[in-house]
């Protein structure tokens, strides 16, 4: 437990004895981190590539990731369709669908399959509906206010696509076989890209889902296996059917992705970081470490998805618990980007996920009991990040604390008004102070279902093992 220090220069000695224990873990954590950005490819130099600008309404968007086997018993569409009022009362602005096309038989894993391989780009999988109920669940998303945008998987197919009548399509070994892009992906075949016939047919297979059945755009998987000039290209066409398209990749730090192509990438450094954090394997500190480097990547204006859960991860009430998981996501909901909930993580779903169970089907579990009440906190939460232009703004002014291995603290603030985020990444209850100049005017926000700090004031904190505060003042005019 660390103690409150209220005297600056106390605060100061504080923090040089924890910064001289903390510099070989933090040293060792930073290797094993740069060990995994290295691992996935990632671009480690500054960028100068300029980054085109991504619309206002999704700067400010909250997206929402929906499996549409496991979204319900039945799933199909319109139990999508029928749970739309739940998600516009969230504060949904944008549906992501994943693949929605029928699923690979040969050489498929698990009893079913992954979404992942697709036989037919222009084909939807009848266990989900029809062509007017995929129809119907966009026109009623669009009355609701909301946006929807549909997984493309560029890069490969299925092993029984019917692509695989023109064989051309595909990448082949040097014996003229064709392959998988990654040994372990065994249930698809890598597409080739240096054959123009295909870049034509992909391209227009995105054009007509976007003009036939107007979805708003494409989440394009595994987007770095695919050249960036097939993207660029598509994206001139795209255009031209929906001016307002919105394209996002699922890599990250790969500056040249988000130069013109794409609207906005994965934060998929600062997930790997937050897991080091969560599983005490790295002190909370190295979260600014880990979003500065970004930062430092991307030209200004980059716009990233902040995520803890999604459908390639054991849920994150598993991985981290029912309020470590509620913590994680307070500090994505208060970051810069754009915030992401999986399906079912409004209510604290554990139902098994990633592989292999994204090849079987195991719905969501919407009633589980032993949880705080988390769909009204995360609707707070929403609703807050709506109000405030503060939380749009991609600049994060991260504080120093006495305890940075289990303690993150930071500002969001723009001309009208400011708030102090302070998260308790660890299950120890922390007691410390946070470095602010001036904590005159910080009033406590008010969550439903979370109480709000009682017997401390600023900038001294006491938190429970996964607590948080948000606090807010305006800023003097």
């Amino acid at each position: 437990m660390t103690t409150c220090v209220h005297n600056p220069t106390l605060f100061h000695k504080h923090m040089n004895t924890i910064q001289q224990t903390l510099r070989c873990l933090l040293a060792t954590a930073l290797v094993g981190w740069w060990g995994i950005n290295s691992a996935i490819g990632a671009e480690t130099e500054p960028s100068i590539l300029n980054t085109r600008k991504s619309p206002d309404w999704l700067r400010s968007a909250v997206m929402y990731e929906i499996f549409p086997r496991n979204f319900s018993q039945e799933g199909n569409f319109n139990a999508i369709t029928a749970r739309l009022d739940e998600l516009k009362d969230l504060g949904v602005d944008l549906l992501w669908l994943m693949p929605i096309h029928p699923t690979g038989e040969k050489m498929k894993k698990g009893s079913i399959g992954s979404p992942y391989c697709v036989r037919d780009f222009y084909a939807i999988n009848p266990d989900y509906g029809t062509t007017n109920d995929f129809k119907q669940l966009i026109a009623e998303a669009h009355k609701h206010g909301m946006k929807v945008i549909m997984d493309i998987v560029a890069g490969h197919t299925a092993w029984d696509s019917v692509l695989m009548e023109n064989p051309a399509f595909y990448h082949k070994d040097t014996n003229g076989r064709i392959h998988p892009p990654n040994p372990e992906w065994t249930d698809v075949a890598e597409l080739n890209y240096a054959n123009s016939d295909l870049r034509r047919y992909m391209i227009d297979m995105m054009k007509y889902w976007l003009r036939d059945f107007e979805v708003d755009g494409f989440r394009c998987d595994v987007a770095y296996t695919v050249p960036v000039d097939f993207w660029e290209a598509a994206r001139v066409e795209l255009e031209k059917v929906n001016p307002q398209v919105i394209i996002l990749t699922d890599s990250g730090a790969r500056p040249p992705l988000l130069s013109q192509a794409f609207d906005m990438d994965y934060s998929g450094n600062l997930f790997s970081t937050l897991n080091q954090v969560m599983s005490s394997l790295s002190p909370a500190s190295l979260l600014q470490e880990s979003w500065t480097h970004t930062q430092a990547q991307f030209s200004k204006g980059a716009l990233h998805l902040r995520f803890t859960d999604h459908h390639n991860e054991t849920r994150a009430t598993a991985r981290y618990g029912v309020e470590g998981a509620l913590a994680a996501q307070v500090l994505i909901l208060t970051l810069d980007g754009v915030p992401l909930f999986y399906n079912g993580m409004e209510v604290g779903d554990a139902t098994e996920s990633a592989d292999p169970a994204l090849f079987e089907k195991i719905p969501v579990f919407w009633h589980p009991g032993g949880r705080p009440p988390l769909r009204n906190i995360y609707r707070d939460l929403i609703k807050l990040r709506k109000q405030y232009g503060a939380f749009v703004d991609e600049d994060v002014i991260w504080l120093q604390n006495t305890a940075p291995g289990e303690v993150i603290s930071f500002l969001r603030r723009d001309a009208k008004d400011e708030f102090l985020i302070i998260i308790n990444l660890s299950s120890r209850r922390v007691t410390g102070s946070v470095e602010l100049s001036d904590p005159a005017g910080f009033e406590p926000v008010n969550i439903s279902g979370w109480t709000k700090p009682l017997d401390t004031l600023l900038p001294d904190f006491r938190l429970s093992g996964y607590g948080w505060f948000i606090y807010h003042r305006t800023v003097p005019k």
